[in-house]
């Protein structure tokens, strides 16, 4: 019995699971609003104890939170975060990090450079190229407004 990849594609969709996509959203907000929470919080620390701006604080304050996402990621932690909450966990940096790193572990024993470099891009190089390109549309935006930037 073969199916054609229409009849496959139909089957697959009468045998999943129904998705509450209320629930979804729920999740997503609570755990993206969480991780923005210790965000904020860690830029106090860093305002309070270090004496800092808050506008000093933030690189170390993003610094903080990829180590963070980096650590929870090797410990496999973050992967069952991310599971639970979808979007809410990979829209914050410590999502983009949690991408990185988990391309890193998987491929680490190609090497270095062909395995870990190689592999580790793959996705993080898209974000990046978009991230680039909205950038510098974003800047035509503001030339052409006459906003400046600002």
């Amino acid at each position: 019995m073969s199916m054609s990849p229409q009849e496959y594609q139909a089957f697959a969709k009468e045998k999943e699971p129904p998705r509450s996509i209320l629930g979804n959203c729920l999740k997503a907000f609570i755990v993206g609003g969480c991780i923005c929470i210790v965000g904020q919080v860690i830029t106090e620390l860093f305002v309070h104890l270090m004496k800092m701006t808050p506008e000093q604080a933030g690189n170390p304050t993003v610094a903080v939170l990829i180590l963070i996402s980096v650590i929870l990621t090797s410990l496999g932690v973050y992967d069952k975060l991310a599971q639970f909450a979808g979007a809410g966990s990979a829209v914050p940096v410590t999502g983009f990090a949690n991408s990185m790193c988990s391309a890193a572990i998987e491929h680490r024993s190609e090497g270095l450079v062909l395995g870990v470099g190689g592999n580790m891009f793959k996705l993080a190089g898209a974000v990046i190229v978009f991230g680039t390109v909205a950038a510098f549309f974003v800047g035509i935006a503001h030339l052409i407004l006459g906003t400046g930037g600002q």
